[in-house]
C-alpha cells in the first residue's frame, strides 16, 4: 500500500495513505490535534486529578511516535515520571521516521534525541528512553491486548472507523476498560455516535468535548469506581 509524507495545517508532517485517503494525524494539524487531544484532555487533566507523580500509558498506535514525544515534553516540564506502553502491529519504516519534522516543529533541543532513541529501541523491552521516561513497544495487534488494571490512561489512536470500524468496537473497547486502573481515562480524536454507544456498553462513563482544529467533537472515557 501506497504511503506519503505529506505537511499538514500546523506545518507538522504526517504519513498519508491514498489508497485509504486517510492519514496518521489529522490533515488539519497533527502537532495541533496531538496536543489538543492527548495532552490537553489526556494528560494534564489527570495530573490536576490525581496528583500522581508517576502515571502509566497504553498507546493504541505507536505509529510515528508523535504522542510519545509531546507526552514527553510535557512530563519533562511538570516533573512526572512515565510508564509508556505503544501497541503497533505494522511499525513505520525507519526512512519514514526520518522524513517526518517534528523535531524542528517543536524547536526543543532536547527532542530529536529522544525521537530518535523511541524509534531506534528494542521491542518487547521496557527501555528507559530519559530519566522519567520507560518505553515499551510491543508489536502486536490489538485484539491479542489481554492486560489487566495496568494503565492509568489510554491514548486511542487507530485509524478511523470509517477505514478500520472493527478496532472501534464493544470488543475492544471491552479489552480496554479491562486494561484501565479504576479512574481511568481513555481518550480519542474519534467522535462517532457508535464509538460512543460502544463505549457505554462496556461500561465507560462518556464526555463529548470539543476537539482539535478542524473537529467538532472528541471523546474521553472513564472507568469510574462501582459503588
Amino acid at each position: 500500500m501506497k504511503r506519503e509524507i505529506i505537511i499538514t495545517g500546523d506545518g507538522s508532517s504526517t504519513i498519508h495513505i491514498p489508497e485509504w485517503n486517510e492519514q496518521y494525524h489529522s490533515k488539519h494539524g497533527a502537532l495541533q490535534e496531538a496536543k489538543h487531544v492527548f495532552i490537553n484532555t489526556g494528560l494534564i487533566p489527570y495530573i490536576n486529578n490525581t496528583n500522581k507523580t508517576e502515571i502509566s500509558i497504553l498507546e493504541i498506535g505507536f505509529g510515528t511516535g508523535l504522542n510519545a514525544l509531546v507526552t514527553w515534553e510535557e512530563a519533562s516540564a511538570q516533573n512526572i515520571a512515565i510508564k509508556y506502553t505503544g501497541v503497533e502491529a505494522y511499525p513505520v519504516a525507519k526512512e519514514e521516521v526520518e522524513k517526518l519534522n517534528f523535531v524542528e516543529v517543536l524547536k526543543d533541543p532536547n527532542a530529536e534525541c529522544f525521537f530518535k532513541d523511541i524509534h531506534s529501541s528494542q521491542w518487547e523491552v521496557e527501555m528507559e528512553i530519559t530519566s522519567g521516561f520507560k518505553l515499551t513497544k510491543q508489536k502486536k495487534f490489538f485484539q491479542d491486548i489481554e492486560d489487566h488494571e495496568m494503565y492509568d490512561l489510554i491514548y486511542f489512536d487507530a485509524f478511523g472507523a470509517r477505514v478500520q470500524p472493527e478496532l472501534w468496537s464493544v470488543q475492544i473497547f471491552s479489552k480496554m476498560y479491562n486494561a484501565l486502573k479504576t479512574n481511568g481515562a481513555l481518550v480519542t480524536y474519534a467522535a462517532k455516535g457508535s464509538v460512543r454507544r460502544a463505549m457505554l456498553e462496556v461500561g465507560f462513563v462518556v464526555e463529548r468535548l470539543p476537539g482539535p482544529p478542524g473537529k467538532r467533537e472528541m471523546l474521553r472515557a472513564t472507568k469510574k469506581i462501582e459503588l
